[in-house]
């Protein structure tokens, strides 16, 4: 497990380009010089930067799409809509109060998209 930080990579399953995880740095540790993430850190375009284009049909978006264009357009532009946390997290390490978010946590999006981490931003930990 590697706690995540600015810089980190995320991947939607409906997305169709890889995104950077920013975290800003405010009452934060750093982790390999980058301020560390929490599981509170799931603001849309804040944090979670877009994914290029959304392949969901369940996204309102990508629905009209595919109907404006009778079936041959199947993608939208991306706005992530997560309104949780981050799911997991490392519930024995907390920042501000708050789990750090790790490697193997994982966010969704209302449109059912599952936003998992490609890297988490640092390799190890320096202490």
């Amino acid at each position: 497990m590697t706690l995540a930080c600015n810089a980190g990579c995320v991947n939607c399953s409906f997305g169709i380009a890889p995104s950077d995880l920013t975290i800003l740095p405010v009452k934060r540790v750093n982790a390999s010089k980058q301020p560390a993430a929490t599981i509170l850190d799931n603001v849309p375009i804040l944090n979670v930067k877009p994914f290029g284009m959304c392949m969901t049909p369940s996204n309102p978006a990508v629905a009209s799409i595919i109907a404006s264009s009778l079936g041959t357009v199947t993608q939208a532009p991306c706005i992530p809509a997560i309104v949780a946390p981050w799911v997991a997290g490392k519930p024995n390490v907390s920042i501000g109060g708050t789990p750090a978010l790790n490697n193997q946590s994982t966010a969704f999006c209302i449109w059912g998209g599952i936003i998992s981490f490609i890297y988490p931003g640092q390799v190890t930990v320096q202490t």
